[in-house]
């Protein structure tokens, strides 16, 4: 099930809203939430649900076996630093044993850590890489193993990365244990969040969990943040993706001008981060009407005017999740940052999908970001702003070649065309035709990747801010808005067969 459903929307989040509300107790909602949590999981494949139980049942237990706070709460800078929990917690150890009982509790501890590390992992390998590395395997050996057929479970990635930094914080002593099941299974089972993030910190949450009040304020503007996520899915990143798919596809290489090849490459940059970034949005807007409040993951990415910040705007969660738990434990930039950065990069690319174009999509990012660390952002910090966005777009959109194309011979093949090798001249007249019917919707989506949305804000603001009867106009206002919004996604979606998320294979 996706957000941009018309079941989702009129049926599921409905009946989930009704039995939420019916009634103020929170032990009742949580239940609710977590019923409907598992439903939305289990609603293509049921039998997936079992692994995901079954991995909150493991960290679960693993986090209980550490107990409480076993180290005094460190910061990022002390992480930074390279202090490291254990040596607090030697430091803080329990007055009533002695050395041997503190040995006996620190040796369980990190065992503990340890088999709850190896169960997400080896989960993550068994079911999104098993096959690429059988794959890989014969490639090297020459030999004809047999490559596993498995489906990849929906989110795997994004709940594996939520649970393995509840444990990993639990052991630092950044959180408390979380000693109710249920609460733990609603923290990585929450359906806004569930299958294609933001990946959310338990620290972030843990208090929302045990308690928690909505207010008509809070819900009205969760309401406001999803309908605008929803109409972001459905008017801008399906038609985006539809013009994309006609140049981008193999069938129509035959044909494929430079400017085509360009065009479909800028409407597939537009539709991966509408596309993502909408569904952020949706998850932001449920969880603010049910209580939650989750940090930002987008601020307006293709706005940066370098590599370095382009990755502080794009997907933050994940970005802070591989700075706080693989790049600053690994040495930071203080020892060893080139390497550092090769290991998270290729990882980050890993993360995306089993295959080798999603290492090299990685790998990319990390020859510019080591770039700039070295000698590019002085060289960049001396030219025009435009020629740094220009930059940043370049590289950017170079970048998704890498991460649209599987095939390799097809990936080499476009990039060649973007840059005049076998396209089928500079421009095409059928290219002239689609841009002039799409050049309004083209120029929208431009807009819409920048701060336009300031503005209607500030409007708001200054009306609200002339007492009752201007916050009652800026009510009425948004109701219209948001209820036009709905209208349109919905005939869009009604009308349009095209309707994937593309971090759902994530």
């Amino acid at each position: 099930m996706v957000f941009s459903s018309l079941i989702f929307l009129y049926v599921f989040f409905p009946a989930c809203m009704l039995c939420y509300f019916v009634r103020r107790s929170l032990a009742w909602r949580n239940g609710a939430l977590i019923l409907f949590s598992l439903i939305f999981y289990a609603w293509g494949e049921p039998v997936i649900v079992f692994l995901m139980l079954a991995t909150v049942a493991v960290n679960y237990g693993a986090a209980l076996l550490m107990g409480g706070r076993g180290a005094e709460i460190q910061t990022g800078e002390d992480r930074q630093n390279g202090t490291d929990a254990r040596d607090c917690a030697a430091v803080s150890a329990d007055h009533d044993g002695g050395p041997a009982d503190e040995r006996r509790r620190r040796s369980l501890r990190r065992a503990s850590l340890l088999a709850a590390i190896v169960f997400d992992i080896g989960m993550l390998i068994v079911f999104k890489y098993s096959g690429f590395l059988v794959e890989t395997f014969n490639i090297l050996t020459r030999l004809d193993l047999p490559v596993p057929q498995i489906a990849l479970p929906i989110g795997i990635s994004f709940y594996t990365f939520q649970i393995l930094s509840y444990v990993v914080d639990v052991y630092r002593g950044e959180v408390e244990t979380q000693r109710s099941f249920p609460k733990l299974l609603l923290y990585v089972a929450l359906f806004p969040q569930l299958v294609a993030g933001p990946i959310v910190r338990y620290g972030h949450v843990a208090a929302e969990i045990g308690e928690r009040e909505t207010d008509f304020r809070e819900v009205c503007a969760g309401i406001e943040r999803f309908t605008v996520g929803l109409a972001k899915k459905a008017v801008l990143a399906n038609v985006c993706g539809s013009l994309s798919v006609t140049y981008m596809e193999p069938a129509q290489f035959g044909s494929l001008s430079v400017m085509g090849a360009w065009f479909g490459l800028l409407m597939y940059t537009l539709q991966i981060y509408f596309d993502f970034s909408a569904y952020s949005d949706m998850a932001i807007g449920m969880g603010r009407i049910l209580g939650f409040h989750y940090h930002e993951n987008f601020r307006y990415p293709y706005l940066s005017r370098s590599v370095t910040e382009f990755w502080r705007r794009w997907h933050i969660s994940l970005s802070s999740f591989f700075r706080d738990y693989v790049y600053i434990p690994l040495g930071g930039s203080r020892r060893r940052r080139v390497r550092n950065l090769l290991i998270v990069w290729t990882l980050t690319g890993l993360w995306h999908g089993a295959s080798w174009n999603f290492v090299l999509w990685g790998l990319w990012y990390f020859a510019f970001i080591v770039a700039e660390k070295s000698f590019l952002r002085k060289r960049l910090e001396s030219v025009p702003r435009i020629l740094r966005h220009v930059y940043l777009l370049l590289v950017v959109m170079i970048g998704w070649v890498w991460f649209y194309f599987t095939d390799m011979g097809l990936m080499f093949a476009f990039l060649g065309k973007l840059f005049g090798v076998g396209a089928n001249g500079l421009i095409d007249p059928g290219l002239r035709v689609v841009f002039m019917n799409n050049v309004f919707f083209v120029a929208f989506a431009l807009l819409a990747c920048m701060r336009i949305i300031n503005i209607p804000k500030a409007i708001c603001a200054y009306v609200a801010g002339k007492g009752v009867v201007g916050e009652r106009v800026v009510f009425a206002a948004k109701c219209i808005v948001i209820g036009g919004l709905l209208f349109v996604a919905t005939v869009m979606l009604v009308g349009n067969s095209y309707n994937p998320f593309i971090y759902f294979r994530f």
